[in-house]
């Protein structure tokens, strides 16, 4: 008699455990010096309210990723989508404040150009940088939180946001060729975590997921659109109208 074969449903918990382990470590890394174990190195102090705010919700962010992946991981789903509604309103104050932090960082160098070390970017040019990483976290959040009935999307989607949000930590991480290199080295290092994990995801399943495809593209075609952006005069009239409204 002829039997329907069985398929097994292919777990994905070891790539998101990965990156629970992975993500931490690579935040860890970058802002070590300037933020964690600041009292150890001769870093100068951090410039107001909103940097410290900036930090800690941030940390927040980063301690819920790797507690809902924690929980699906020993499938506690409902505790897991009570969370999501925290996640969503902090997700919200990471936009909002990564914003605002970028501005005043921007305000204050321009105030203040001695504080610039030699070889850093214009303040102006540079701000595209944290604004657009605001910018494509909200949209891969928004869309996740949209997809959220559909998991695999959802999960996904997810893992792109974070992912997105370690290029400012790679930027800090105090190695000679991430510094001299700038945006180059920061975008190449996130692009290739990307990569990693997007090809994790695609050799365990066999198949490209389309999440995966078209949220990794957006990713990565933001970074050299923002880097030919930067020095343009529309944007840095845009940018100093924004750095306005908080001077």
């Amino acid at each position: 008699m002829a039997t329907t074969p069985i398929h097994r449903r292919i777990s994905d918990r070891p790539l998101y455990l990965l990156a629970a382990i992975i993500f931490p470590l690579i935040v860890l890394a970058g802002f070590a010096r300037t933020y964690y174990l600041k009292g150890f190195f001769p870093t100068p102090a951090l410039p107001n309210l909103i940097v410290h705010l900036h930090a800690i919700i941030m940390t927040a962010w980063v301690v819920l990723f790797i507690v809902q992946v924690t929980l699906v991981a020993k499938r506690r789903t409902k505790l897991h989508q009570r969370l999501g509604i925290f996640g969503a309103v902090l997700a919200a104050l990471v936009f909002v404040v990564g914003i605002l932090t970028g501005l005043y960082a921007a305000a204050r160098f321009l105030e203040n150009p001695s504080l610039a070390a030699p070889g850093d970017p214009p303040p102006l040019p540079f701000l595209i940088i944290p604004l657009g990483d605001m910018v494509i976290f909200a949209v891969l959040i928004s869309a996740a939180l949209y997809y959220r009935k559909r998991l695999d999307i959802h999960k996904r989607l997810m893992l792109l946001a974070a992912i997105n949000l370690l290029t400012p930590a790679i930027a800090r991480i105090p190695l000679e060729f991430i510094v001299k290199g700038g945006p180059l080295a920061f975008f190449g290092l996130t692009d290739l975590v990307l990569i990693g994990f997007v090809a994790f995801d695609t050799i365990r399943h066999k198949r490209l997921h389309p999440a995966l495809l078209w949220g990794g593209l957006f990713l990565i075609l933001m970074q050299p659109l923002r880097i030919i952006l930067a020095p343009t005069e529309a944007w840095i009239s845009f940018a100093a109208a924004l750095v306005r409204l908080v001077q």
